[in-house]
């Protein structure tokens, strides 16, 4: 499969999965149904977890360059997740967009910074090798 259309589709994975785990958290109207803290901690690990094994996947297929395609991967599955959010998530919650950047949105950046922190991991490795 082509780099970046595994880069796109890793992209949406890194969304899904912890979506489709949010669901039985839920009740049938949409009400939370365990403490939100608890539901966020969940969702944080779950996003860094999923993101984390996709990223070892992707980098597994780089020879070079890694700073830089750290910066690309980030960048498109931040993009990705956002989208993902404005079109599905925020209709089904009813946030306001400013609400959604305070609560959820900012919190994405985590994907930028992983991918570039696996970016320089991978490059320091490969300069002392």
């Amino acid at each position: 499969m082509n780099f970046t259309v595994k880069t796109i589709l890793y992209g949406i994975l890194v969304w899904l999965v912890p979506f489709i785990i949010a669901i039985p958290f839920y009740s049938p109207e949409g009400t939370l149904l365990v403490d939100v803290h608890f539901f966020k901690t969940v969702m944080i690990i779950t996003g860094g977890a999923i993101g984390a094994i996709l990223l070892i996947r992707l980098f597994s297929e780089i020879s070079d360059r890694y700073v830089r395609n750290g910066w690309i991967i980030g960048a498109i599955w931040l993009i990705i997740n956002w989208i993902l959010d404005l079109g599905i998530l925020l209709p089904l919650n009813g946030m306001d967009i400013s609400t959604y950047v305070g609560e959820i949105g900012l919190r994405y950046l985590m994907i930028l910074i992983m991918s570039v922190m696996a970016g320089y991991i991978a490059e320091n490795a490969t300069n002392k090798t």
